[in-house]
């Protein structure tokens, strides 16, 4: 959804922008594009593949970009508060990580159960299957994948892998549909599994709430953010947060009831009430953005 992401940061000479999630620079390089001659770009992915296409992406646009091998969480201490004119956060798995079978992202080719979106790492897929507790796979499947099986499939995995461990997306893509029988055309049995998985590993919900904040931290007074989320859970927590900083209150504690909001001049303006979604042109040229969500916000004043 480039056209999305462009319209929504409105890249300029001399703005100053942050690519959050990197990856192969696609983003990066149309957004220093449209911001040129003198547009600057950070970027950052805790994908050290991706760093390395990123770089290779950018070559003509030397002297204005930095790019970091690290999580969007770690801003502070190395883009100024209130500095940037625009923040893009395009979340998920990356059409690259998806393209080689031995990150253990997907279960079209059996290999190793990895899904370390950093392989710095030590957590893997493989070591949440094998030690997690049933009833903490089941949380984890039904929490992050909403799989509505999550207990009876989180049981037939404890019952496996004391006969036998299981270290391959293979290996567990054919115990879930097992369990799960395919039927028709729809998604492949496992396909909540896996997304769960690979959120528990790399702790997405926990990053994502933190990279919001930072990323908001990190934008002047006018700056724009625009957030590309692929799955419900993704797309309620950016909902949320825009909310959050759009209302004229703050509540006290964890219960929202008039007795305990606070008044709050709200630093957001939502831009897109309803999450853009992708053409029917854009989704033939690329399946894989059919669950594509773009959010885009304004901060109205900074503190």
């Amino acid at each position: 959804m480039l056209s999305e992401v462009l319209a929504g940061l409105l890249p300029k000479p001399g703005g100053r922008y942050l690519d959050g999630t990197v990856g192969g620079g696609g983003h990066a390089r149309a957004i220093l594009e449209a911001s040129s001659p003198s547009g600057w770009l950070y970027g950052c992915d805790r994908d050290a593949e991706a760093i390395a296409a990123a770089n290779c992406c950018l070559q003509p646009f030397q002297g204005r970009f930095e790019i970091r091998h690290q999580s969007f969480t770690g801003l502070e201490g190395w883009i100024p508060r209130n500095s940037l004119d625009g923040v893009l956060l395009d979340l998920g798995v990356s059409s690259a990580q998806l393209d080689h079978p031995e990150r253990g992202f997907s279960f079209q080719v059996d290999a190793p159960l990895d899904m370390r979106m950093d392989t710095r790492q030590s957590l893997t897929a493989a070591e949440v299957v094998a030690q997690y507790a049933p009833d903490e796979l089941a949380r984890i499947f039904w929490e992050y994948g909403g799989e509505r099986e999550s207990r009876s499939i989180a049981r037939a995995i404890d019952r496996e892998r004391q006969k036998c461990p299981i270290r391959t997306t293979g290996q567990l893509a054919a115990l879930v549909s097992r369990r799960k029988p395919r039927f028709g055309r729809g998604a492949h049995p496992a396909t909540k599994v896996f997304q769960a998985l690979r959120m528990e590993v790399n702790d997405e919900s926990a990053s994502l709430k933190k990279g919001l904040a930072a990323g908001w931290a990190a934008l002047a007074a006018g700056g724009r953010m625009v957030v590309i989320t692929f799955h419900s859970g993704e797309d309620r927590e950016a909902k949320q947060f825009s909310q959050t900083h759009a209302r004229d209150y703050r509540v006290v504690g964890e219960v929202d009831r008039p007795e305990f909001r606070t008044d709050w001049r709200p630093d957001l303006k939502i831009l897109t009430r309803k999450a853009l979604k992708p053409s029917e042109a854009e989704i033939q040229s690329n399946p894989r953005a059919r669950s594509a969500q773009v959010r885009i916000w304004e901060k109205t004043y900074v503190t």
